[in-house]
């Protein structure tokens, strides 16, 4: 016996904020790519979650939450704050957003 499979297939816009309907999913998809360079920095120099609260003058279970890519806590501004203090650049780069874009979105890239 066949099951009928009634799902279907969307391609996605390249942000997955944007597909699940979060409020602000560029801003969400630039939170994530910071935190994820945060955790590799921790990762490659084997910090432990007291000796990176330490570096970056935070909590241990705000540390957690980061190796978690639990962002939330923190702002962008914040974030790169940290990718500084870890001995990191940030650049960000300003170009003509697309024409299917809406007016007003600023997609992000965060390259490491």
């Amino acid at each position: 016996m066949n099951k009928k499979d009634n799902s279907s297939v969307q391609e996605s816009s390249g942000n997955i904020f944007a597909d699940i309907g979060m409020q602000d999913p560029d801003q969400e998809q630039l939170k994530a790519g910071l935190t994820l360079q945060v955790y590799r920095l921790i990762r490659n120099r084997k910090l432990t979650q007291t000796e990176t609260s330490e570096i970056l003058g935070i909590k241990q279970s705000h540390v957690s939450a980061l190796m978690r890519n639990r962002s939330g806590n923190f702002s962008t501004k914040r974030l790169k704050d940290f990718l500084g203090i870890l001995g990191q650049g940030v650049e960000m780069n300003v170009r003509p957003a697309s024409k299917r874009k809406k007016q007003g979105a600023a997609p992000a890239h965060v390259q490491g």
